[in-house]
């Protein structure tokens, strides 16, 4: 049996802030505003993870009303979200996922966001693609207001 998600998250760009993604420290002027470090590529990907098995979202699991996760780091909640996933019998085929930026330019970190993610999913390097694009200077991404991710995940039942 497979189980597929799709998640999505999207944080405002603010003065004062670390830009994180995909559990990088990206050097910029703006970072992006959250209760959390606001790393948008693995709140998708968690997303996608709990919604491949109809288990909610990160809000649900990690609400901001609670100050537990204030700057909590994103990497130490996907590893949460890995653990319900395993606990539900299954483990991650692949995911693929895409950062939606205008600036800065994402290529030089993708590797290391790569092994970042496979290490928080306990899987291969193989299984994780990430992919960043801008719009062309179109929308709250292109005039750098903000930064999007969206996420697809195969969920592989073990048992």
């Amino acid at each position: 049996m497979i189980r597929i998600g799709h998640g999505y998250d999207v944080h405002q760009l603010v003065p004062d802030r670390k830009l994180i993604l995909g559990g990088v420290k990206i050097p910029h002027t703006l970072g992006l505003l959250g209760h959390s470090d606001a790393d948008v590529l693995l709140h998708a990907i968690a997303d996608a993870l709990l919604g491949a098995l109809a288990l909610g979202d990160i809000g649900k699991h990690f609400p901001d009303t609670d100050p537990t996760y204030q700057n909590a780091d994103s990497l130490e909640l996907l590893k949460h979200v890995v653990s319900l996933i395993e606990q539900q019998n299954y483990r991650l085929g692949n995911l693929d996922a895409i950062v939606i930026a205008q600036k800065p330019k994402l290529a030089p970190y993708i590797p290391e966001m790569r092994r970042n993610i496979a290490d928080a999913c306990n899987a291969d390097l193989s299984q994780i693609s990430i992919k960043a694009t801008t719009e062309e200077r179109l929308g709250f991404t292109g005039e750098e207001k903000g930064i999007s991710a969206h996420c697809v995940a195969l969920l592989i039942d073990c048992t």
